[in-house]
């Protein structure tokens, strides 16, 4: 049996009061396109009332990376884990504007539910797109990418799936790289086995904008869940 994975508190919630318009935007579209977590696997097909590869996003922010990608691949099924409630209430309206079937949202920790709901060998692929780096030292054990999570990751993912990482933080980049190549049930997609350039279906995200302003160079980390022997 696999022990349970060391608690990472990758972010913190700070208070903060959401509008009008967003709370009932959670209110109204949540009972429609929110997912809720009662303690045992999430049924897939019963969620999206078919079957199709599923993609999982962590930490989607406001959505708008998210929101693209499940119009622009209308044949997969996407799930987002945000904390955030004000994010939440902006993807879920895009949801509705756009009048998408095939993208889910979850509010709540990530690690516990990707432990939790999820069956093994259940994702086509697990996107994390730039998250907190946690660039103070003292904090370095805050970041989500570690051998943990790692060895987690690569239970739910299917042989050939594919962890998608992406940040703007050299040292974050490094260390994630370094923890990756370690586990040996990954492979680089990387040609020279460091990191991959942008990939097309990866719009650029906020975050992703504001650190080339900052002139900080983006780093894509790509590996694919290797076949089981």
């Amino acid at each position: 049996m696999t022990p349970p994975l060391r608690t990472i508190k990758s972010y913190v919630k700070r208070n903060g009061r959401m509008g009008a318009v967003k709370n009932a935007a959670i209110t109204e579209f949540g009972p429609h396109y929110g997912l809720e977590f009662n303690g045992g696997l999430w049924d897939l097909e019963k969620i999206f009332l078919r079957q199709a590869p599923l993609v999982l996003e962590i930490g989607f922010g406001e959505g708008s990376t998210l929101l693209t990608m499940a119009e622009n691949a209308p044949e997969l099924n996407f799930i987002g884990i945000e904390v955030f409630r004000s994010g939440v209430a902006k993807l879920l309206t895009g949801i509705a504007d756009r009048k998408l079937t095939n993208l889910r949202v979850f509010i709540g920790d990530a690690v516990n539910i990707l432990e939790k709901a999820f069956e093994p060998h259940s994702l086509h692929r697990l996107q994390l797109y730039f998250p907190d780096p946690w660039p103070k030292k003292r904090h370095f054990k805050r970041r989500l990418v570690q051998t943990d999570f790692v060895n987690l990751i690569a239970t739910r993912l299917k042989p050939g799936g594919i962890f998608h990482m992406a940040t703007d933080w050299q040292a974050y980049a490094e260390s994630s790289l370094a923890y990756l190549q370690a586990n040996p049930k990954f492979s680089n997609c990387a040609k020279d086995s460091a990191f991959c350039s942008r990939p097309m279906d990866r719009p650029e995200t906020k975050f992703e904008k504001r650190g080339k302003l900052l002139g900080h160079e983006i780093y894509d980390l790509i590996f694919e869940r290797k076949s089981e022997l």
